[in-house]
């Protein structure tokens, strides 16, 4: 019995001791370890930077020479015996014939002239023409384009309302384009209220707001029959007189011009008018010094205050409201850096002579020019004269 205690002691012993000892596995052959593969740490791709598309219209202003570029801002008045020549010569933006033109013409020899005009312009050409209805009418005061001239806006409205406005809109774009026109200087936006003012026979006769729709409705309707609009006398005649023969002031206040003169050209820009034609009127609400075409001050206020960003052009720069103070030359001069782009121009020789004298003397910025010729070319590319592949 003494014997048997003993053992189970020493049983007891060797278990309690065992469950202090480390274990050591069954298996001794060395497993293999395992490591995870290395992940480099992931970046967004890379894409190569994409190039802002180019602009056709730009492009084509960096490859013109100075030369070129000048001759874009002429509007010249047309001179038929010269004219396929000085196209060439002084790169001239285009020509605006008036009613001697015409004369002794038929519709097949003045497409056949102005088309060989097309031909030799390295630069489509503009092609204008003032053809308001009544006291001025250029093309249709002949019978071999129509029976008879076509009436003013005013009689027309008058007699037969907005449609008929629009009817005859239509019919003088058809009429001009079927001869290779592709620009008529118009519609008048004046408000005009005295019978006597030189104004008022060419102005429709209506409200500021009246005038101002149908402005828009003509506008509407030469941009859908390809033909440039460019809404005139800005900033409007009132009842002033005629600065063909001599300066004119307008003294009144700014208020009154925004309320009434102003009102056609803003609806003419809202319904998307192509040109602006900057009249010779001193305004002394905007200017009380420089005529409003040759006037910083007013080329501002339309561009910052009334939002118009496209062709702003002169009237013709032989006036003698101009030509009497400034003389031909100059005044090109002045009117480009007023911030004109295209100028109306009898005497466009020596007016292209003068502004070229003045670009290259560094009188005339070029970044100045470079702006004007390139709303010239974007306003014949809208009027598909001007094409770019793709």
């Amino acid at each position: 019995m003494k014997r048997l205690l003993i053992l189970l002691a020493l049983l007891l012993a060797g278990c309690s001791a065992g469950d202090h000892m480390p274990t050591t596995p069954i298996a001794t052959e060395t497993q293999p370890v395992i490591t995870e593969p290395t992940v480099p740490e992931t970046t967004a791709p890379t894409e190569a930077p994409t190039e802002a598309p180019t602009d056709p219209i730009e492009e084509m202003v960096n490859t013109m020479t100075v030369e070129e570029k000048v001759g874009q801002l002429f509007l010249a008045r047309y001179d038929a015996a010269n004219a396929q020549h000085h196209v060439q010569q002084y790169h001239l933006s285009g020509w605006i014939l008036f009613s001697a033109d015409f004369e002794h013409h038929t519709p097949d020899t003045i497409h056949a002239e102005i088309d060989a005009l097309q031909v030799a312009s390295a630069v489509p050409l503009l092609m204008a023409v003032d053809e308001e209805g009544g006291t001025v009418t250029r093309v249709s005061r002949y019978s071999a384009f129509r029976d008879t001239k076509f009436p003013s806006p005013r009689k027309i409205y008058d007699r037969d309302g907005l449609l008929g406005l629009m009817e005859t809109e239509a019919e003088k774009c058809r009429l001009l384009t079927s001869l290779g026109l592709n620009v008529n200087v118009g519609p008048v936006c004046d408000i005009t209220t005295d019978k006597n003012a030189f104004m008022y026979a060419r102005s429709l006769g209506q409200t500021p707001e009246i005038t101002g729709q149908l402005i828009a409705g003509m506008v509407d309707t030469m941009a859908q029959n390809q033909v440039g609009s460019v809404l005139k006398h800005f900033p409007g005649y009132g009842n002033n007189a005629d600065t063909h023969v001599g300066i004119a002031r307008d003294n009144r206040s700014l208020e009154a011009l925004e309320a009434a003169d102003l009102v056609p050209f803003r609806y003419g820009i809202d319904a998307g008018c192509d040109a602006i034609l900057v009249s010779h009127t001193i305004v002394e609400a905007l200017d009380d010094t420089l005529p409003a075409s040759l006037s910083p001050a007013v080329i501002s206020y339309l561009r910052s205050e009334m939002g118009f960003d496209g062709v702003i052009l002169t009237d013709d720069l032989v006036m003698q409201a101009i030509t009497d103070t400034y003389g031909a030359g100059e005044a090109a001069v002045l009117a480009v850096l007023a911030g004109n782009d295209l100028l109306c121009a009898s005497e466009y020789v020596s007016q292209y002579e003068a502004v070229l004298a003045a670009v290259q003397d560094g009188r005339i910025p070029m970044e100045r020019i470079d702006e004007a010729v390139y709303r010239v070319l974007r306003w014949k590319q809208k009027l598909g004269l001007l094409t770019f592949e793709g």
